[in-house]
């Protein structure tokens, strides 16, 4: 039976404030006035250790509101750099975010703590260093909603709000989040030292970083190659979940890419409600760089930001083989995901082709792909050819909604489907159950986040702590909260979300 832990006595050891001080600058969170709970992730606790029984909310509110120092915490501003928008930016850094230390759990794995909205750093530039109620609880949201989904993600252990205002989409409440990750380590890292031409620093990062997070990496032939790769595999996967799933990332600049392929600061995302590859969730991406169907490219692209900035220790030729490989690692991981919501689990030549038909009537018809494979899962689809049963009796088995304008195509697909599920070893009773465990009731939409900002900005935070199972068990049916699992409201459409999202 694991030992847990209180607040008061986390086993922290916090290598990354033992590196250069040129790295970061010490600092401490400022308090926030009139400091409350909003909400608390018992499942993360849990990952620190904590006992969620025993967690004191005024002590939540103390450590984690600035109000005073958690102990054992070293805080720590981090300075990186990035490309941002497709340029390069020096001034970059923890703005609004310190790294609080890092947790050192029973299990071995070593968890940074990080008080995002904690007040002005060196990096905060003309900023205030706050983080509004409002994008406080879409991360916090979001990041129950990755772990559900299974998508690597940073996790929150608690939502912390105030009677603190500050200016943004006019006065807006401010908020604390606490994010729990392995890592904090950017790209953008990597280019701060590669640009300001600090080699030797640039090894001592690399060193730090394989040492700790790819250790098997250290008895490659080089291992800073092998660690490039890795992290290529890693993000590549990343991406194809975003695709598969429907997530738009809305800011993928270098200094928003994670190390270890984690889907990492929150911003303007959005789960697409009806498949548009073409969707941009940042309207401030005025050109569209970051839309959904760029993403793949744009993550390509990010990659060799930080191969260019590893040239002072691999070879330009070996770290641009690699790159040559993402596409396919893309393909190949796109293909799982997108097999494993579907049933298909054995090996087919045409799988490729069969699923690229599918996604493509998604895009004609702006297919709410959540609802789709949900349907799907339910779907008895092998008891007699599906070109002997008519589209009405179909329809009684909830596709009508998906398949109604242009039934023929929808039929043809539905025939091919059945056909390659005959080559499945496993009975239908099983395949169902391994596409109901992938494929969500609910997701993430933003009319929902909205509904519980909108709340919560008139005090009532009960929508934000009913949403967190469901998102944390998308798979399972949730009889309160059912409506969610239905189309959004068209209202859902005018919601606008930018930068300060």
């Amino acid at each position: 039976m694991p030992l847990l832990r209180n607040l008061d006595n986390l086993n922290f050891d916090n290598s990354y404030a033992r590196l250069p001080e040129s790295w970061f600058q010490r600092t401490s969170p400022k308090p926030l006035k009139h400091a409350h709970l909003i909400s608390f992730n018992p499942r993360v606790a849990q990952r620190l250790d904590l006992d969620p029984c025993q967690v004191n909310p005024d002590q939540l509110v103390a450590y984690f509101g600035g109000l005073k120092p958690l102990p054992g915490t070293t805080p720590i501003a981090m300075k990186y750099t990035g490309h941002q928008f497709g340029h390069y930016n020096p001034d970059l850094g923890d703005g609004r975010g310190q790294l609080l230390g890092e947790v050192v759990n029973q299990r071995g794995e070593r968890l940074d703590l990080h008080l995002k909205g904690a007040g002005q750093t060196a990096f905060s530039r003309f900023a205030d260093g706050r983080a509004v109620l409002r994008s406080s609880i879409r991360e916090y949201l979001v990041s129950e909603a990755m772990y559900g989904l299974g998508i690597p993600s940073t996790e929150a252990l608690c939502l912390i709000g105030s009677e603190e205002y500050t200016s943004r989409l006019g006065m807006e409440p401010c908020a604390m989040l606490v994010r729990v990750t392995p890592c904090h380590i950017r790209f953008g890292h990597f280019e701060w030292l590669y640009y300001a031409q600090r080699h030797e620093e640039l090894k001592q990062l690399a060193d730090y970083t394989i040492a700790r997070y790819y250790p098997e990496c250290l008895g490659a032939d080089n291992p800073y190659l092998a660690f490039f790769q890795q992290v290529q595999e890693k993000t590549a996967a990343l991406v194809a979940c975003w695709q598969v799933y429907g997530f738009v990332h809305g800011v993928l600049n270098t200094d928003n890419m994670s190390i270890l392929g984690e889907t990492f600061d929150f911003g303007p995302f959005t789960f697409l409600d009806h498949y548009e590859p073409d969707h941009i969730a940042n309207k401030n991406d005025d050109a569209g760089r970051y839309a959904f169907f760029r993403q793949p490219n744009i993550v390509h692209w990010n990659l060799a930001c930080l191969a260019q900035a590893l040239l002072p220790l691999v070879d330009r030729q070996l770290l641009e083989s690699a790159l040559e490989m993402f596409p396919q690692q893309f393909a190949d991981q796109e293909l799982i995901r997108r097999k494993a919501r579907l049933g298909l689990l054995a090996q087919h030549p045409d799988d490729a082709k069969l699923t690229e038909q599918l996604w493509q009537l998604f895009k004609q018809h702006r297919t709410d792909i959540t609802r789709f494979f949900s349907r799907l899962s339910e779907l008895s689809i092998s008891e007699r050819p599906i070109s002997e049963r008519p589209m009405a009796e179909l329809s009684t088995e909830s596709l009508k909604a998906f398949t109604e304008r242009q039934p023929e195509a929808w039929s043809a697909w539905l025939v091919s489907y059945q056909q390659r599920l005959g080559i499945e070893v496993a009975s239908e009773p099983i395949r169902l159950q391994q596409m109901r465990s992938v494929n969500p009731r609910y997701i993430l939409r933003n009319y929902m986040a909205e509904e519980a900002i909108r709340e919560a900005t008139q005090g009532d935070y009960r929508l934000v702590n009913q949403l967190l199972p469901i998102l944390r068990h998308p798979t399972e049916d949730h009889d309160t909260l059912r409506h969610y699992q239905q189309a959004p409201p068209d209202w859902a459409a005018a919601i606008c979300l930018t930068c300060s999202s």
